[in-house]
């Protein structure tokens, strides 16, 4: 592997989520922006307290899973969102994050994250559906 830019060696490398094998048998890895938006989607797709050494980790959006779709509930999200990745993701800077309601599928809603990667000035969209099974509001 080349060794990286000067401003991308502080976004690291390591093994790719999902874990998987890559052409040669090895661990598929993920280095630079790539590992960065998978960190993002892990602090997103992790519940607190789910890790028995980090019980802190995670996303509190979790504890929303049985709320109704409202404009309450995706500020919640929103909030949720923020600081997770704002105390556990110090590579980026979030620029925006917006929630709203799937149009296929009324349990769903779209969390779209708009975040800057520091060490480059790169800027990225993440979009993470959330599942929410306490329905549509009427």
């Amino acid at each position: 592997m080349s060794s990286a830019p000067t401003s991308k060696a502080f976004l690291g490398s390591g093994v790719a989520f999902a874990v998987g094998a890559d052409e040669v048998g090895a661990l598929q890895r993920a280095a630079y922006e790539d590992s960065v938006q998978q960190s993002v989607w892990i602090i997103l797709s992790t519940a607190q307290g789910e890790r028995v050494m980090r019980p802190d980790f995670g996303c509190g959006i979790h504890d929303l899973v049985f709320e109704t779709i409202s404009a309450s509930t995706g500020g919640r999200v929103a909030v949720a969102v923020r600081e997770a990745l704002l105390q556990f993701e110090p590579r980026i800077d979030v620029r925006d994050v917006g929630v709203e309601r799937s149009p296929s599928d009324d349990n769903v809603l779209l969390i779209s994250i708009d975040y800057e990667v520091r060490a480059t000035n790169n800027m990225f969209n993440l979009v993470y559906p959330f599942y929410l099974d306490g329905g549509a509001a009427a």
